[in-house]
């Protein structure tokens, strides 16, 4: 049966509407699946692999002890030689523990060198060996240094200060961040403030008097060996150079003119020397009549103990050049490690 035009009209006119409604609804939807947040794909990520945790050892509470006690007497420019190696003096900090010998001691340390050929990587080497010496003692033994040398004519005994040295507390690393008013410090340690990068604003006698020091030690109840000697270490002033006496008398250099003065010269040397006996050994008697009984009994228990570095597979083997003798104040020590 045929459409009326009518109708057909009517039916095109209801599909543009259905249309236009489809169209809409299409741009709605479009406008809130727009305003919804964006969703991601999540992306699976390849994981790295994680690097094996670094591990640090605890540094030792007296660990740097040995490298603050100034090594007095060593020349400036091996200084840096003496720590080229990884010295370990774990036995110096164990000293200090509970049931060591240095234990809730009062202690003051110095420090010094001794060059000796020691074998290291299957040779022989000349190695400047550090060792500090811990004086046990209720109070500092000595605040003067001695200067001297065989190239020296006259031994000096010097206020420490003069040198810019001191007896300084050591903090134990642990109690760095505290005041240092506030810790009753029980270690003690000769310290130089002279800086290595003002030597050359010095005379060189002035530098050189640094290589002749020797921590000075008087002990009132033992005579000094030199006082009771009869040798006198004197140079004689000949031309053209100063001479050792004992050399111009082997090889009989001396000339007829100079032998009265020389004559002259040894009997000044040595009254000058008996003179300097007699008025050291006075000056003992006074100082121990003078002396309290407390400070006779402190004099009496003083010790003196010698630490060398322990054995480590990379430091050289020093075993068989440990020796007790510190120098000609202190003589030896009680116990060498």
């Amino acid at each position: 049966m045929p459409m009326r035009k009518g109708a057909k009209r009517k039916r095109v006119q209801k599909d543009k509407e259905d249309e236009a409604k489809a169209s809409s609804s299409s741009q709605e939807n479009h406008k809130q699946e727009s305003t919804k947040a964006p969703t991601r794909a999540k992306s699976v990520k390849a994981s790295k692999p994680q690097p094996e945790p670094e591990y640090f050892e605890d540094k030792r509470n007296l660990e740097d002890l040995w490298k603050e006690a100034f090594p007095v007497g060593t020349e400036w420019d091996q200084l840096d030689s003496v720590y080229q190696f990884n010295w370990n003096f774990s036995n110096l900090e164990d000293a200090f523990e509970e049931g060591g010998i240095l234990h809730g001691k009062k202690v003051y340390l110095f420090g010094c060198t001794e060059p000796q050929l020691v074998p290291y990587k299957d040779e022989q080497k000349v190695i400047c060996i550090p060792a500090v010496v811990a004086i046990m003692s209720p109070f500092p033994p000595s605040d003067k240094i001695g200067i001297n040398s065989v190239q020296r004519e006259s031994e000096e005994i010097v206020p420490m200060k003069q040198m810019k040295m001191d007896w300084v507390p050591y903090i134990p690393l642990e109690n760095r961040e505290s005041q240092v008013d506030r810790l009753k410090s029980q270690i003690f340690i000769l310290s130089c403030t002279q800086r290595r990068s003002a030597l050359r604003l010095l005379k060189i006698d002035r530098v050189k008097k640094y290589e002749y020091c020797l921590p000075y030690f008087y002990h009132p109840f033992k005579e000094d060996e030199l006082e009771q000697s009869t040798e006198v270490q004197i140079i004689f002033p000949a031309e053209p150079k100063p001479e050792f006496t004992d050399n111009l008398i082997k090889e009989e250099e001396l000339s007829e003119d100079q032998k009265d003065a020389f004559k002259e010269f040894v009997k000044e040397k040595v009254r000058e020397a008996k003179k300097a006996n007699r008025e050291a050994r006075e000056s003992r008697k006074k100082a121990l009549a003078e002396m309290s009984e407390e400070t006779k009994k402190a004099y009496e228990n003083m010790r003196f103990y010698k630490f060398y570095p322990v054995e480590t597979p990379d430091t050289p083997d020093i075993s068989k050049v440990k020796a007790p003798f510190i120098n000609r104040y202190y003589g030896k020590a009680h116990e060498v490690f």
